[in-house]
């Protein structure tokens, strides 16, 4: 099985990763890249073998996803670096991603052929794809987040605020599109594009929350400290759509979003 080679393909990417972000603190911009880059491939290979092997995207479980957020990570890293230059980014981007690739080492799950009829649907993957990357891009910002708040504390200006802006901008984009692809993959499997169930209700609370802290970063562009604090809420809201609903008792027996479980 080709999950029993994951400790190899992870070592692999980790220590690729590890040596674009130090070679991102010397200003070695092209090695930081390449280094960078090469991990991501080497990631995505696995997947694909992964994908390969399953006869199905490899999406259903929460390790799977993990899987996906850990390639996404240092993509996210990738393209703030590259916009902004921020030599640090790639070292934040290397630790998030370690630690979704450690806890699938340290803890795997059961990786089997089955696919439910309903995520039998051509939606399934873009969907998922397209919220991981909204998920990476949203997490690299909360991140900034809580850097931008040190930097505050510790009186320092804070001139990468933009920056951080720019990765909600992006990151909702892809959060909307995720939720129309949903919908229509809904209306596909179920008859309806929304039914309230307990994913649903709160994809569409985190989905508000993001709204809001644009609608504050535009209409109060120097409440600095409120528009950081209201991004980490955010992000703790995300968590909650993402992996949380999964042990709310509302969503016993009663979700259809609850097979990411087994």
């Amino acid at each position: 099985m080709i999950w029993d080679y994951f400790i190899i393909f992870a070592v692999a990417a980790i220590i690729c990763w590890v040596a674009g972000a130090a070679f991102a603190w010397k200003s070695k911009k092209s090695i930081a890249y390449g280094a960078t880059a090469v991990g991501v491939c080497i990631l995505f290979a696995f997947i694909v073998g992964l994908w390969i092997q399953l006869e199905r995207p490899p999406m259903r479980t929460m390790g799977e996803t993990r899987l996906w957020y850990s390639l996404f990570l240092p993509v996210a890293g990738l393209l703030i670096y590259s916009r902004f230059h921020y030599k640090w980014v790639l070292s934040f981007s290397t630790v998030m991603a370690v630690v979704f690739v450690c806890i699938n080492v340290f803890k795997p799950e059961i990786h089997s052929k089955t696919l439910m009829p309903a995520l039998q649907s051509p939606w399934f993957a873009p969907h998922v794809i397209v919220y991981m990357m909204a998920y990476a891009m949203l997490g690299a910002a909360a991140v900034m987040a809580v850097y931008l708040l040190y930097k505050k504390k510790a009186g320092n200006s804070l001139t990468e605020l933009p920056a951080c802006d720019s990765l909600v901008y992006v990151g909702y984009t892809f959060l909307t599109l995720g939720m129309l692809m949903g919908a229509l993959w809904a209306k596909e499997a179920w008859g309806h594009y929304w039914a309230w169930d307990p994913k649903e209700t709160w994809a569409a609370v985190t989905w508000m929350a993001y709204l809001g802290y644009v609608h504050l970063r535009l209409g109060a562009p120097t409440k600095h400290k409120s528009a950081l604090w209201a991004l980490i809420v955010c992000f703790v809201l995300l968590q909650m759509c993402w992996w949380g609903i999964n042990y709310l008792p509302s969503a016993q027996g009663s979700s259809v979003h609850t097979y990411s479980m087994g």
